[in-house]
């Protein structure tokens, strides 16, 4: 398990380690040839990583902190505008294309805060999957059977985010959730990872997937370690978060479609995680969401995210469709057939969707469901076949989206067993309670890791 943010921020204040060595920690774990830095990252930033470690190291011996991020590595998704090059989305076609005049404001609220920007990370091509896989700079390994029959996916669309915590190159790091792209690596990798209201982190240099469910979360070690990079990357002042307390806390466990085909290592996991919440004084109800039998007909056309992708990437098509992944260009290109009428049906049918299932919860402190319902596939078998690809992706974004589309908040926890395969056990609530959401996932954490 990688450090936490503030078993980090404690050696540094204590003097047993820099911020420099951290940041040569890193770069030389992403250097290694026989680690996954090459597929994991898309641009690094080792000269200018290593400034700013020497200068928050500078700032640390005056006494000063800037946040509880100061001089820690952290990595970004490579979707985020960063000063000088162009964002490439984990894609090829975009490149000679203009390079950026500013940094994205997640990206400039994180310097601010003194954490080192270490590099950008890979990802499936513009976050079009839950994957992860990309032909075009290589598929991260999950760490679980690594090196065996080529590999598990490390989960999309943020790939290479989750792998650069989960080996070292990062503490920290910040991806993108349109239907997942944040719990979805977090769930496969054990790692933690908070996707938060929407409006909450600003968009500002982002290259958008969909404007109506975009949102930017981080992937850590723990709870606690996502409340931070949450606090600065919504430029807040991070406050300690409390632990709300288990007994008596109501979870609504939906009991239609999220169960859905579930396997049998996230089924004894999460079972095994429902047990321990009701041992804990926690009152779990399991009962169906009727609002959630209808969501896939309401996306049947594509959704949001087929109409607004296909609305910017047109151009880039018609110029060079044949430079895209063609398992991503296919899912955009259903945005191509749809008219203005059906993106109004999903527009229209979204506020009453969104009131109907926030009637259902309102006597619940939160939704508990597993991230998605199956561990990690292979590699090897989704690059081998259409079927597999198309319904391991859609498996692995159904349950996420389901909180996409209702505006909401959402963190996934690590639930598996030690040396077992990862799987993720989602809270969800609806949008604005992203605090009371991550102190509920605050005292859930300490159950499961009891």
């Amino acid at each position: 398990m990688p450090s936490t943010l503030s078993q980090l921020a404690a050696d540094l204040d204590a003097g047993r380690i820099t911020s420099l060595q951290l940041t040569e920690q890193a770069l030389a774990r992403i250097a290694d040839p026989a680690g996954e830095g090459a597929r994991v990252f898309t641009s690094v930033y080792a000269d200018q990583a290593r400034a700013a470690a020497r200068a928050s190291d500078t700032l640390r011996a005056a006494g000063l902190r800037r946040s509880p991020l100061e001089g820690v590595p952290v990595s970004v998704k490579d979707l985020f505008d960063v000063a000088g090059e162009t964002t490439l989305a984990g894609s090829v076609v975009l490149r000679g294309k203009p390079v950026a005049t500013a940094h994205a404001e997640v990206v400039q609220n994180l310097i601010k805060a003194g954490a080192i920007i270490i590099g950008k990370t890979n990802m499936t091509e513009f976050a079009y999957s839950g994957l992860g896989i990309n032909p075009h700079y290589g598929t991260p390994q999950n760490q679980w059977e690594r090196g065996v029959e080529g590999g598990r996916i490390p989960g999309g669309s943020s790939s290479g985010a989750a792998i650069s915590v989960t080996d070292g190159m990062a503490f920290a790091a910040v991806g993108s959730d349109t239907g997942g792209s944040v719990r979805i690596p977090s769930a496969l990798n054990g790692l933690t990872g908070f996707k938060p209201t929407a409006a909450r982190v600003s968009m500002e240099g982002v290259l958008p997937l969909s404007a109506y469910l975009d949102s930017i979360g981080p992937l850590a070690a723990s709870v606690e370690c996502c409340a931070i990079m949450d606090a600065v990357l919504a430029g807040e002042t991070y406050r300690p978060l409390p632990a709300h307390p288990l007994r008596g806390l109501r979870l609504l466990a939906p009991t239609n479609v999220v169960l859905d085909g579930m396997d049998e290592s996230v089924a004894k996991a999460y079972r095994a995680a429902l047990s321990r919440l009701t041992q804990a004084g926690a009152v779990v109800v399991e009962e169906d969401i009727p609002a959630f039998n209808s969501l896939a007909a309401i996306n049947s056309k594509g959704g949001f995210t087929a109409a607004e992708a296909y609305a910017w990437h047109r151009a880039l098509i018609a110029e060079n469709a044949a430079g895209y992944d063609q398992r991503v260009v296919s899912r955009i290109l259903r945005g191509k057939d749809m008219s203005a009428a059906d993106l109004l049906d999903v527009l229209h049918a979204r506020s009453p969707w969104i009131a109907q299932v926030e009637a259902q919860l309102a006597g619940y402190d939160a939704l508990v469901m597993p991230t998605v319902p199956i561990i990690a596939p292979r590699i090897a078998e989704l690059l081998a076949s259409d079927d597999a690809y198309y319904g391991a992706n859609g498996k692995m974004l159904r349950n996420p989206t389901l909180i996409n589309f209702l505006d909401g908040c959402a963190v996934s926890l690590p639930c598996h067993a030690e040396g077992s395969a990862p799987v993720g056990l989602s809270l969800a609530a609806p949008g604005g309670q992203d605090r009371r959401l991550l102190s509920i996932a605050l005292a859930v954490e300490g159950l499961l890791a009891s």
